[in-house]
């Protein structure tokens, strides 16, 4: 099992190390403790945008042409990504130029320039337009179903923010943004692959010992979510149908994580999981349907994602929530339990030649405090009961708080089709 070591440095910042001496890469990941959720509704996709910005350039590599030409000398290329907690700036590097790309990550997290800032807005204002259709209808279901579990709050605000929000955002609410949460003490440099932890400790000392910020940051509460709407439908011209459907979930480290993990494979594991198995390879009603796991720090919700064609809507619906009756009532089988907890265990090992899965592991997991252990993980999954699984199942999968988003060509008969059935399955409780 991989070991994983850490050192916090003077300054606050926090740097992990994950020795894989196999391989022939290091991965450097830098975690920002800043997403979405942490805007106000004025300031709706600053976190994203900011990140746009780091790589505009920075105080030692003035240009966007530069800084990537650093990184491409090194074996890397710079890369990032904004979530709801979190930002992530990411680089493959060859091991003999580890130091090199920390520094590099160092100079983007401390001194960027924030220049060309109307070059950057036209490149997110133009992403941003992939979420609308041509009549200005957002035809994202990611978008619409947060608004259905989250109504109210920053959750339910895209991560790209704002289309009127984006365009008048300035460089000084950028460079406040930067010092406010961009600071050591809201940071985690996470390295895996062909890296020793002395040698990374003694890079990151180097190249950010320097970086000074305040100790505390403010944490985004949640608050009270308000019930809405269980539904929406959106109409577009597309060819098939985009379907999500969506249970709330308790946030990470509830007694019911792990149980949720597995239960997640078992839906969406593979071509033998059960949404796969029955709706594709069984009744041929979609191409791939999926089922994934988002988990924030105090809430979270179950996902279920797939595309069909119209005149299959209520038939798949029908099969989909049969599925989670028959998860909440039925007793998983030895063969079907055996085959899942046995594929969780050879991805840990499997995820042990990914050192990107390992900075995620624990980099993600330090950055917002839910470092899972691989042996640890291990020991837990091997000690998982069938009837654990069913008892997460009925507590956690509530028919009544079913979500269910539409996006496409629906036919109005099958809407009302669909929302009977979607009442049928909340009273399905036993």
């Amino acid at each position: 099992m991989a070991r994983y070591y850490k050192k916090t440095l003077s300054n606050g910042l926090r740097v992990v190390c994950i020795p894989q001496a196999h391989l022939h890469a290091c991965e450097i990941s830098c975690y920002v403790g800043v997403g979405s959720r942490f805007e106000s509704t004025d300031q709706s996709g600053i976190s994203h945008f900011l990140e746009h910005m780091l790589f505009r350039g920075t105080v030692d590599f003035p240009s966007s042409l530069e800084l990537e030409q650093a990184f491409e000398a090194l074996g890397g290329g710079a890369n990032a990504a904004t979530d709801s907690e979190t930002t992530c700036y990411f680089s493959r590097f060859h091991p003999e130029q580890m130091s090199a790309g920390m520094a590099l990550f160092a100079s983007m997290l401390q001194r960027p320039l924030l220049d060309d800032i109307e070059i950057e807005r036209r490149i997110i204002l133009e992403e941003a337009q992939e979420d609308f259709n041509e009549q200005g209808i957002e035809i994202n279901p990611d978008s619409q179903m947060a608004r259905l579990l989250w109504p109210g709050t920053s959750l339910a605000q895209p991560t790209i923010g704002n289309l009127e929000v984006l365009a008048s955002m300035d460089a000084q609410s950028l460079r406040d943004y930067h010092k406010r949460f961009y600071t050591p003490h809201n940071c985690v440099v996470a390295v895996a692959g062909k890296a020793e932890p002395e040698a990374v400790f003694a890079a990151a000392e180097d190249h950010f010992c320097n970086w000074q910020g305040p100790v505390s940051r403010n944490v985004a509460k949640l608050g009270d979510v308000t019930a809405g709407e269980k539904s929406i439908w959106v109409k577009d011209s597309a060819s098939q149908l985009t379907v999500q459907l969506a249970f709330p979930l308790p946030g990470r480290g509830s007694d019911h994580d792990l149980n949720l993990r597995i239960l997640r494979r078992l839906l969406s594991g593979g071509v033998t999981s059960r949404l796969m198995l029955r709706l594709r390879e069984t009744l041929g009603l979609t191409y791939n349907i999926e089922a994934n796991l988002t988990m924030l720090d105090e809430t979270g919700a179950l996902v279920v994602d797939f595309m069909v064609s119209p005149e299959n809507l209520t038939e798949a619906m029908q099969e989909v929530f049969k599925i989670f009756v028959d998860l909440r009532n039925d007793t998983i089988l030895p063969d079907e339990f055996n085959r899942v907890i046995r594929n969780y265990l050879y991805d840990l090992d499997f995820s042990q030649d990914h050192p990107d899965e390992m900075v995620t592991r624990y980099g993600w997991g330090e950055i917002v405090n839910f470092v899972r252990d691989m042996e640890v993980d291990r020991q837990a999954i091997m000690a998982v009961t069938a009837s654990e699984l069913t008892a997460s199942a009925r507590e956690c999968l509530d028919p009544e708080e079913c979500r269910l988003v539409v996006v496409g060509p629906y036919r109005r008969a099958d809407q009302k089709k669909t929302e009977l059935l979607l009442q049928d399955f909340a009273q399905s409780v036993r």
